[in-house]
């Protein structure tokens, strides 16, 4: 049996994953579940989660004459990333205060704490990607 379990793991160029022998359990899991190979501290937060394409367009009205307009309108980031962080990336990127810019689908606001995940699923299920959003930019009153 070992001598299969081996060939299988050579055959396919992966290491094998072994389980901690008795109390010794320094850097296993204590639960006897297998080994990790994958440092799990160093990762970065977002990296391995699925991911979203967006597609971030003005939305047009006759009276605007704003030029602040994206040069690229294409986004990914992670289904976990809410509205509020794409408003600020938004934001940065056209040089505008947060109070500013507001994220529209089918000209509906949406709210600051609704995941790309959330909006996913409840509004674009089963149409194709990218995920089809507006900014609008809302008037500065002195």
């Amino acid at each position: 049996e070992e001598k299969r379990i081996r060939e299988f793991y050579q055959s396919r160029g992966l290491d094998r994953v072994t389980q901690p022998s008795g109390d010794d359990t320094v850097g296993g899991d204590p639960m006897g579940l297998p080994y990790s190979t994958f440092d799990h501290s160093r990762a970065h937060y977002f990296r391995y989660d699925e991911h979203v394409s967006l597609c971030l367009e003005k939305l047009s009205s006759s009276k605007d004459k704003s030029k602040a307009v994206l040069q690229q309108k294409y986004v990914r980031c992670s289904v976990r990333a809410q509205i509020r962080h794409l408003r600020r990336v938004l934001c940065h990127r056209l040089g505008l205060p947060l109070q500013h810019v507001q994220i529209l689908f089918d000209s509906e606001p949406l709210p600051d704490h609704m995941t790309m995940k959330q909006l996913w699923l409840s509004r674009w299920f089963g149409k194709p990607a990218p995920l089809l959003l507006h900014y609008s930019i809302k008037d500065k009153r002195r």
